[in-house]
Formats: C-alpha cells, sequence, structure tokens
C-alpha cells in the first residue's frame, strides 16, 4: 500500500520554553505566551491529565487498536488540545481517543494546541492569522476551521465572514476531513491536489479511497480523470433508496458539531426547513447518562 510518511515539523522549541521554571506562561499577557496560543508544541505526554469532570465512559477496545496502528504507521495528523494547569502540567480538552491510543503505543510526546485560562480571543485571532498564511497545505487548513467551529463556537457562515472565505468554500475544506488518514496525509505531502481529495471524499468506503487514492499515484491520474473515475464507481454501486428530508437545514448542521464536541457523545439532530425537529443524545450505561445529565443541567 502506498504510504506518505512526511514528519511534522513541530514546535520542540517551544517545548523547551514551556520547562523553564523562570518563564512560566500563564496568562496571554506573560512573556512569550504569543509564541506558544495557537502553535503546534510536542508535550510529554506523561504531563498531561484528562478532565475529571467530562470523562468518556466507554472505549471501544478494538477501535483504539485501530487507531493506535495508524498512530505508529502515520503518526498523530491531528494535535490534541489541552489547557495550561500550572508549571509543566496540562489538562486534555479534547482528542482523548488519539491520547489514550497514543498512550497504548507507548508514543512518549505528542503534538499539540495549548489553551491558556483567558485565551479564547487570542486563540481565535491566532488561528485566523494562521489561516492567511501561504503554505498551509488544505488539510492545516481544514484543521484550523474545525478548530475555530468547535472550540470558539463559529458556525460556518460567521466563520467563512472571519476567514474572508465564501461558506462553499469552508464547507469544501471541512469535508477534507472525512478522508482516511492516508489520503490526509498525501494530500499534506504533495502526493495528490485538494481537487484530488474532492473527489475522493465522495467515496464514502475508505476501502475505494485509498485503492483510488493508490492509482492515482501510481498512473499519475490529473483531476478530470480522477473525477471521472469516481463516478464511474458511483454508477456501478445501486443508488441508495431516497430518503425525505436527510439534508439538515443550516441552523442545525451548524449547531451539530458544537452539540457533539460539548456533551462528547454521538449526537444526531432531525430537523427540517421550518424550525421542527429532535436532538437525539445515546448512552451505554447509567454512569454515562449521569455524565451527560451532569454536563446539561449541572446537577
Amino acid at each position: 500500500m502506498a504510504k506518505a510518511t512526511k514528519k511534522q515539523a513541530l514546535g520542540r522549541g517551544l517545548s523547551a520554553l514551556l520547562k523553564d521554571p523562570e518563564n512560566d506562561i500563564q496568562s496571554v499577557s506573560d512573556k512569550n505566551a504569543d509564541k506558544v496560543v495557537g502553535s503546534i508544541v510536542e508535550l510529554d505526554i506523561e504531563s498531561i491529565e484528562v478532565n475529571p469532570f467530562q470523562p468518556r465512559s466507554n472505549f471501544n477496545d478494538e477501535a483504539l487498536d485501530e487507531l493506535a496502528s495508524s498512530i505508529r504507521e502515520l503518526g498523530v495528523i491531528q494535535p490534541i488540545t489541552v489547557r495550561k494547569l500550572g508549571f509543566d502540567k496540562y489538562q486534555l480538552v479534547s482528542g482523548e481517543r488519539r491520547y489514550r491510543a497514543s498512550r497504548r503505543i507507548g508514543m512518549e510526546r505528542i503534538p499539540a494546541y495549548i489553551r491558556i485560562a483567558n485565551d479564547q480571543e487570542t486563540l481565535e485571532m491566532a488561528l485566523v492569522e494562521n489561516i492567511q498564511r501561504q503554505d498551509l497545505d488544505p488539510v492545516e487548513i481544514a484543521l484550523s476551521y474545525q478548530r475555530l467551529i468547535e472550540e470558539i463556537g463559529l458556525t460556518q457562515e460567521k466563520l467563512s465572514d472571519r476567514v474572508g472565505k465564501k461558506r462553499s468554500t469552508v464547507t469544501n475544506y471541512l469535508r477534507l476531513l472525512k478522508l482516511d488518514p492516508i489520503v490526509q496525509t498525501g494530500m499534506r505531502d504533495g502526493f495528490i491536489s485538494m481537487g484530488h481529495g474532492r473527489c475522493l471524499v465522495n467515496l464514502e468506503n475508505r476501502s475505494e479511497q485509498l485503492r483510488v487514492y493508490e492509482k492515482i499515484i501510481a498512473d499519475n491520474l490529473s483531476v478530470r480523470q480522477t473525477e471521472a473515475l469516481v463516478r464511474s464507481l458511483g454508477e456501478k454501486t445501486p443508488p441508495k433508496k431516497s430518503a425525505k428530508n436527510t439534508e439538515l437545514p443550516e441552523f442545525a448542521s451548524d449547531g451539530l458539531a458544537i452539540l457533539k464536541n460539548y456533551l462528547d457523545a454521538a449526537v444526531s439532530v432531525q430537523a427540517s426547513d421550518k424550525g421542527k425537529g429532535k436532538i437525539t443524545i445515546p448512552f451505554h450505561n447509567k454512569e454515562e447518562f449521569r455524565r451527560l445529565k451532569k454536563r446539561i443541567t449541572g446537577d
């Protein structure tokens, strides 16, 4: 199988800065805080603790093993997010599956975004500024968009205003995150273009994505040739039965990712254009129900 294994350049210098007790950063107004907020930093995995107030009660061992295998091959593609607690101490904000899978294979360090208690506005500014850089690959841009939606709470419409892009452009970038990690890495390393990625994302089956990805590289397919290949595969697949109102209206689709992130649960939404609908929050045991209840009501 074709593999793209270019290593990310991470903030190793920033890691050393964070270990200097004379320059401990606790606020966005502290010296060197601007270098940390919005940057990817390599942290000792032992310096990170899970959040005791937002624990996930169930982690599928088989899924974790699959993720661990992917991380062993490709590294952590999407950094975790942590909150700084004190000197060289951090608390997990998001990415617990990546954190657990990395520990499972004995990784000593993990790439992370660091949040500081009062850094939300600074984080937003840093992310938007980062997106404006000319040397970002499509996946880096997509990850930055996703962070602005999930961590800052922006809708796709507000995000498009912030970054000066059409909403359809923002949506196209975010769809790239549905690609298999190997395909994402290939795009980051320049083996395929964003145009190729936009074709591949139309293949829901990741095995098919990988098969076409390898053919693009082996046969040096153009974007137009890839479009034709993906279209032909779609024609061979029996059409799905049409369902009424399967596409969520904008107000619901924009809020779904925020709900999932806030509750740390597989939330689903059904909604009509008139605004009627329902939110479904599944749970697997009493403990998870109590966690969700506390998260929603505060009691």
